[in-house]
């Protein structure tokens, strides 16, 4: 068997990168393992503009925001499924501070930052003390039907293996060679030009790509039913509200840089009860809680490109907690660097580290 590419991974990179490659018309076979927890099954899905306790715009946002936009749509219409709809946040300020904070940055971030039509309407769902600013516009993205739907269609187009992959079984036909330095690669049976790896937090311990610096973040969520409150808006006092599956909300995120495991905690649980008591005045359940580790990095920019000693294996990987505005984005540079030698963002290509990559070489 032949194919022009092998993609590690089916996450929201993964999944970009293969729909953008066989809509070129290349035969791709993508490797993935299937988990119920990674850092796409359990991101929320918002794209937001703004970031941080500054409320500045988030890196690269003006071509970011209109490009996800359309290629959400786009994969969307391919696969029958609406994947983007625009919630702007509501954000409640749990401070003066911030509320002073907020008014300051609102004249500089103005086509950002606004205020609610109707904050004394607000008052009918929660309780706050500092106001409202409103942050729009802002989109969430339903991950979870996008990686189902896509994994429909390359499972239709026979594109699709869902195993471990296994870098043992990774050779080149001429077995007297380094395994890793033709330009033609083996999996088991498959043949390929390249091989990508979009494994996320996999990325770790690879051995073409464990020297860049990674910085592992372990993200929580809890999930809560809430009864009769509006869908309209993802909704924010320190932690994040946000519309998730039928009448359930999506309660989070921490980012932990310093962390024993991967289990929820109960440190955060408690969190979360302690805000919705004071926050929600509708009744409410907590039926789910879940953590995961994001493949973010220290430079918070992605990896993106092929490796400078071994040319034939790629990445795009490292999108941290701005994977859903930077995995359709870089996925497009990727591929089009790779049907048309396109330059990638130097910020983000992965020949920026070419030093430190070909130390362990």
């Amino acid at each position: 068997m032949e194919v022009d590419y092998i993609i590690v991974g089916q996450g929201l990179s993964g999944s970009f990168l293969s729909w953008n490659l066989l809509k070129a018309g290349k035969k791709v076979l993508v490797i993935n393992d299937v988990q119920p927890y990674t850092a796409s099954k359990v991101a929320s899905g918002v794209i937001n503009p703004v970031t941080g306790r500054r409320i500045v715009s988030t890196w690269m946002i003006d071509i970011l925001l209109p490009f996800a936009l359309e290629a959400y749509t786009n994969l969307g219409n391919d696969i029958g499924i609406e994947l983007i709809s625009q919630k702007n946040i509501i954000d409640f300020h749990p401070t003066p501070q911030m509320k002073l904070a907020f008014a300051e940055r609102q004249p500089v971030e103005e086509k950002y930052l606004r205020y609610p039509a109707n904050e004394q309407g607000l008052k009918e769902y929660f309780n706050f003390n500092f106001g409202a600013g409103e942050i729009n516009p802002c989109y969430l993205i339903d991950v979870h039907l996008l990686l189902n739907g896509w994994r429909e269609k390359l499972i239709e187009n026979g594109s699709l293996w869902e195993e471990t992959f296994d870098l043992n079984q990774l050779t080149t036909p001429n077995s007297s060679l380094t395994p890793y330095d033709l330009p033609l690669t083996t999996y088991k049976n498959v043949s390929a030009q390249k091989v990508i790896f979009c494994d996320g937090t996999k990325g770790f311990d690879s051995p073409f790509f464990n020297l860049l610096p990674y910085a592992k973040n372990k993200g929580e969520a809890v999930i809560v039913e809430i009864d009769g409150l509006p869908r309209t808006n993802i909704f924010k006092q320190g932690l994040s509200l946000v519309p998730w599956k039928e009448n359930l909300w999506w309660v989070g995120s921490t980012y932990e840089w310093d962390f024993k495991d991967l289990l929820p905690s109960t440190a955060f649980r408690q969190k979360v009860e302690e805000l919705l008591k004071f926050w929600i005045k509708l009744p409410y359940k907590i039926v789910d809680h879940i953590a995961a580790e994001r493949p973010a990095n220290m430079e918070r920019r992605p990896f993106v490109g092929f490796h400078p000693v071994h040319p034939n294996m790629g990445i795009l990987n490292g999108m941290g907690t701005k994977g859903c505005s930077l995995a359709p984005y870089f996925a497009h540079q990727l591929s089009e660097n790779i049907l048309n030698n396109a330059l990638i963002n130097p910020l983000a290509d992965v020949k920026r580290f070419t030093k430190i990559l070909s130390r362990g070489n």
